[in-house]
């Protein structure tokens, strides 16, 4: 009888357990998810591309390269080494986090951090979604990370996504969907993605830039006795004139008083790895100049990018006011 009594004991003891398991299931028993055609948006995939490039751009010089930001940053290494790029701290943690357990704890260190300089009243993201690889909660991190760290970086303007959200609760699962805003409206809603109205390039165009870059360029790079060429050819084959690295590097070198070793860079690139060498250079110290071009990656320079040319040009007239 006692052996009967105590059976009688047990399920009431395990009722309380699962009444506690169940409402712990239930309070994280919310989930968000991206409507497939809101992942087509090219405005979307606009804003996956310029925060990609900012990650790389921002840890070249740590030789850490992104190739997702879906996939990439779910161990915590790469939102390390961003913390301690942009907030200047230094944590001790195991650099390379191989188990799930490990991860975990790590990005429990870095997000930590991060939350205290990003200010958010109501994060998006947590742990357990940056690990899971939840593109959601990523972009709202990495949106929040630029906004705080380098505002200027320019975000594509109003992007918004159609969420399913899914809520599980003790009579069934309920389901809404939601219009989720990753960036604010700058009032272009009118631009398209592939138009640049928003970026001031633009409006240097309508200022006549090709003359004002040509000016600046060449006023700067009359102390070494070099001279670009005239408005005479369409659009002053800038996108040829450049895209060797070669005539920028020293534009960079005269205008913020500074040698580049020739050892450094090819004063004579006679190939594609050579041109986008050169290149990469003269980004990397832009970059560490605190002048950093959104968007814009080596290729699009050596490839004869004309607006992409513009945008590193335009980072050198706004500091030195042509």
């Amino acid at each position: 009888m006692d052996g009967g009594g105590a059976m009688e004991a047990d399920p009431f003891h395990n009722a309380k357990e699962d009444e506690h398991m169940d409402a712990q299931t239930f309070k994280a028993g919310k989930m968000k998810m991206i409507q497939p055609d809101s992942l087509k948006d090219p405005k979307l995939d606009k804003l996956k591309e310029v925060l990609l490039g900012w990650i790389n751009e921002s840890l070249k010089a740590e030789h850490i390269v992104v190739q997702s930001v879906e996939e990439d940053l779910y161990d915590g290494l790469v939102l390390h080494h961003l913390l301690a790029r942009f907030a200047g701290v230094h944590l001790t943690l195991e650099e390379m986090a191989l188990t799930a357990s490990a991860q975990i704890r790590k990005l429990e260190a870095v997000l930590e951090e991060l939350d205290k300089r990003l200010e958010q009243q109501d994060t998006k993201w947590e742990v357990s979604l940056i690990h899971k690889k939840d593109l959601l909660a990523t972009l709202h991190l990495l949106v929040a990370m630029v906004t705080r760290f380098q505002p200027e970086v320019e975000l594509p303007s109003n992007v918004k996504v159609q969420v399913v959200v899914l809520e599980v609760s003790r009579t069934g699962i309920q389901s809404d969907v939601q219009t989720e805003v990753l960036t604010e409206d700058r009032g272009d809603n009118a631009q398209e993605v592939s138009d640049t109205t928003d970026d001031p390039m633009e409006q240097l165009m309508e200022m006549e830039v090709k003359q004002t870059m040509l000016n600046f360029v060449n006023k700067t790079m009359a102390g070494v006795g070099l001279q670009v060429s005239d408005l005479d050819q369409q659009v002053w084959d800038l996108d040829q004139q450049f895209s060797d690295g070669v005539i920028l590097l020293l534009l960079i070198g005269q205008l913020e008083g500074f040698f580049i070793p020739l050892s450094d860079f090819r004063l004579t690139p006679d190939s594609h790895e050579h041109r986008l060498h050169n290149v990469s250079l003269a980004l990397s110290l832009l970059a560490d100049l605190g002048l950093q071009v959104s968007a814009v990656q080596a290729q699009d320079v050596v490839s004869q990018d004309v607006a992409g040319t513009l945008k590193v040009l335009y980072a050198l007239f706004r500091k030195h006011g042509g």
